[in-house]
């Protein structure tokens, strides 16, 4: 079965080294750590783990690559962005191919992550010649005053297991067009996809040094080499926000930019008026992509009194035709967590919820992985449970009612976390205003999806700050000179 997983047409993209300077590398220890099938935990692949020895090669090479690659014209970085995409797109079945095989997703919902992080590329492709500066008015009559918007420098993405590509071009897209030159500390759990990119931008024509693959299995380490290194201006993170808090922490030291997309907790409000077919539609496409193993997936579901029976019944019969198992196998929907610590951990918060009065309105058996967890629905879930709190990160539907808009929008917006929510209703006025006072970064208004390479991605309070997509995706790896020009001499 696994030599199955890796008929590749092209076989270059199957890689077992790190990608340094334009060169594919063993670690000088030649240490090497293992990449498992997440469903049964067969071996995939050995890369190699690198020390610091070997990423400060990485940072060297990504140095010394920032001029040039910064001096080209953003029509001539755009132009090698395009190759990129267009080799993605080309080569997308067999990305989704390695995809699948590491992260354990459907194939049919790995290609569609291939494709959407294919947008990224095309979108920065684009706005690559667009970085803007500005002239402005002077009070001096002597003088003139121009603002430059140039590359912040070297840039490290650390990016995660549940999107290995999406999550990485979504960081190294934009900080390319804007003229930076990156590092990537891919998850330990899912290298492959990070290394089949950075092949693909090889034949593109990304020059050496300008993108670099480090691969570890210390990811705590790496994060202090590049919290540390004086070369390294910007991080550019994806993650758990405690890891995010040690990451801002630790950069101070050397005031590192920072992007930090970091948890979730997504409330998905549906009004009595709402039309719920379309809201059990959009609870499907919210909470069950990748096994629930999103930052945005909904964790919460908070359903007007009137309806929530109704709203139930028809979540548990849409939640109980979904074909569960490995994501190899045709129609598969729901494939494993990502290992056996994600599969312990939301089965203690099923465990939690149903110990302080929660009660399962659905489930099955399911016994052929430890990784592997059918749809749940339960009801009944207040405030003290432990899943109220915390992301579950897979695929139970944790249900809750209220009564009026305000007891709505208070029970959403009690929580630290601020990323992404939802709300069902035919109501427009009730719309405005239920999304003008929920404190999230991001609103879905009568959908279950949001995310787009046009819009802007990112949270509030503690699920992080700065944006990924669109225009503003490009601030990120932009700073600001101001020159003051004297006209008399």
């Amino acid at each position: 079965m696994i030599t199955q997983h890796f008929m590749l047409r092209h076989a270059g993209l199957f890689q077992e080294k790190a990608f340094i300077g334009g060169d594919w590398m063993a670690a000088r220890s030649g240490k090497t750590f293992t990449v498992y099938d997440p469903y049964d935990r067969s071996p995939l692949a050995s890369v190699p783990d690198l020390a610091e020895v070997d990423m400060e090669q990485a940072v060297s090479a990504a140095k010394a690559a920032f001029g040039p690659w910064s001096a080209l014209t953003g029509f001539d970085r755009g132009s090698i962005l395009e190759r990129w995409y267009r080799l993605v797109l080309e080569h997308a079945d067999d990305l989704a191919k390695l995809l699948t095989a590491e992260q354990g997703k459907p194939l049919a919902e790995a290609l569609a992550e291939v494709r959407y992080g294919a947008s990224f590329i095309a979108w920065f492709a684009g706005e690559a010649p667009r970085v803007y500066g500005d002239l402005i008015p002077s009070p001096d009559a002597g003088k003139r005053f121009s603002v430059l918007r140039q590359p912040v420098g070297v840039v490290a993405a650390i990016t995660p297991w549940n999107f290995p590509n999406a999550m990485i071009t979504r960081k190294i897209a934009p900080a390319l067009a804007a003229g930076c030159t990156v590092v990537v500390k891919p998850a330990e759990d899912t290298p492959l996809s990070a290394l089949a990119l950075a092949a693909l931008g090889q034949e593109a024509g990304i020059p050496d040094g300008v993108l670099n693959i480090v691969t570890t299995a210390n990811p705590k380490a790496a994060g202090d080499f590049i919290c540390a290194h004086p070369d390294i201006r910007k991080i550019s993170f994806t993650g758990s926000t405690r890891t995010g808090k040690l990451l801002m922490a630790k950069g101070a030291a050397t005031l590192k930019r920072l992007s930090l997309e970091l948890g979730g907790n997504a409330p998905f409000l549906v009004f009595e008026d709402a039309n719920l077919e379309e809201a059990v539609v959009g609870a499907m496409a919210s909470k069950y992509r990748n096994a629930g193993q999103t930052c945005v997936c909904t964790n919460r579901f908070l359903i007007q009194d009137s309806v929530i029976d109704t709203f139930r019944d028809m979540l548990v019969q849409a939640s109980a035709s979904l074909k569960i198992g490995h994501g190899f196998v045709e129609g598969v929907q729901i494939g494993p967590l990502i290992n056996q610590a994600a599969g312990e951990k939301v089965r203690n918060l099923l465990q939690d919820a149903l110990s302080k009065g929660a009660t399962i309105a659905h489930s099955r058996p399911f016994s052929e992985s430890d990784t592997v967890i059918p749809p749940i629905v339960i009801s009944g879930v207040t405030e003290e449970m432990t899943l109220a709190g915390e992301e579950i990160f897979g695929p139970i539907s944790a249900l809750s009612s209220f009564s009026t808009e305000a007891e709505a929008i208070a029970l959403a917006n009690g929580t630290s976390y601020g990323l992404a929510s939802y709300l069902y209703t035919n109501n427009m006025s009730r719309a405005v205003r239920v999304s003008e006072a929920l404190e999230y970064g991001m609103v879905g208004i009568n959908t279950g999806v949001i995310s787009y390479a046009s819009a802007p991605f990112g949270g509030i309070k503690e699920s992080g700050f700065g944006r990924e997509g669109s225009r503003y995706g490009m601030d990120e790896y932009l700073a600001l000179k101001y020159i003051c020009t004297d006209v008399r001499g």
